[in-house]
């Protein structure tokens, strides 16, 4: 099955009646990078208890909140910004407003649609340094249909893209099948999580081994490292954990060892579940 590839799919937001156009993720972009060794920082509990580092050095992936760290530790890249879910904006706005300054950020067509209407002058100043990406069973809309006739555009199936060279995808897997994305300019695998899409991302983006912080899971009910209990923004990882997250995340590290990229977990509470762990440096 074809997919919806980003290449084609720019998407525009007006800003004070001006179109601003935000651009796709483009293969000739992935195909120059080659970032080595990277971070995904995650918003976990454990987070609070990373010694930083060896951290520091590496191109480093934030996802949703965990941006608030470049506040606190020089990292030496930014490799990346993640928003997969326009919910962050609604509960968080205060965390891109504070510390996003121009890096690269990827993000759904529902995050920028949010985004520009919550926080137009961030898309007006830093439009240059977007980048649209998309799930692959949900791909990008220009669609002028009314809401109540959006039931005609036709939802493809992660299981219509089991002979697809750019996925992986276990459609015998039970409550629903899960994959994922060998390379994200076509769409990433959704899981549950922002983090499973970050992976897929670091992989396209030519990382030669990923290490997991923060991405904890058993302890969702718990306030994320940036909040307290009074201003958490609802989780609804529980639920998904074991029947949906843990498998898919289990397969994404299966199938990224076999082309060569190592996925360590460093979260000592779910490193257990998925990935290798050491205590070593990063290499």
């Amino acid at each position: 099955m074809r997919t919806a590839n980003s290449s084609e799919h720019s998407i525009t937001v007006t800003i004070a009646g001006t179109p601003v156009i935000i651009a796709p993720l483009t293969q000739t972009e992935t195909a120059a990078s080659a970032l080595g060794a990277v971070n995904i920082v995650a918003s976990g509990p454990s987070m609070q208890d990373v010694d930083f580092a060896p951290l520091l050095p590496r191109p480093t992936f934030f996802v949703n909140g965990s941006i608030g760290l470049l506040e606190q530790y020089d990292f030496a890249q930014v490799a990346g910004y993640v928003i997969t879910d326009a919910r962050f904006i609604t509960h968080q706005p205060e965390m891109i407003c504070t510390h996003y300054r121009g890096q690269p950020l990827y993000a759904t067509q529902a995050v920028y649609q949010a985004m520009a209407k919550q926080m137009p002058e961030i898309i007006e100043q830093y439009h240059h340094a977007m980048r649209l990406i998309f799930a692959v069973d949900r791909p990008p809309s220009s669609s002028a249909l009314p809401r109540y006739l959006k039931w005609l555009q036709k939802k493809p199936k992660l299981a219509d893209y089991q002979q697809h060279r750019a996925f992986i995808i276990d459609a015998r897997h039970a409550p629903q099948a899960i994959g994922v994305s060998l390379d994200v300019t076509q769409g990433f695998v959704e899981a549950g999580t922002v983090a499973y899409a970050t992976a897929q991302l670091a992989y396209t983006l030519g990382a030669s081994s990923i290490h997991l912080y923060g991405i904890d899971l058993l302890n969702s009910t718990q306030p994320r490292f940036y909040e307290n209990e009074d201003n958490r923004a609802p989780c609804k990882l529980d639920k998904a954990v074991m029947e949906r997250i843990v498998p898919s995340f289990q397969l994404l590290c299966a199938r990224y060892a076999d082309n060569g990229v190592c996925v360590v977990n460093h979260s000592p509470i779910s490193k257990h579940l998925f990935g290798s762990y050491n205590n070593q440096t990063l290499s």
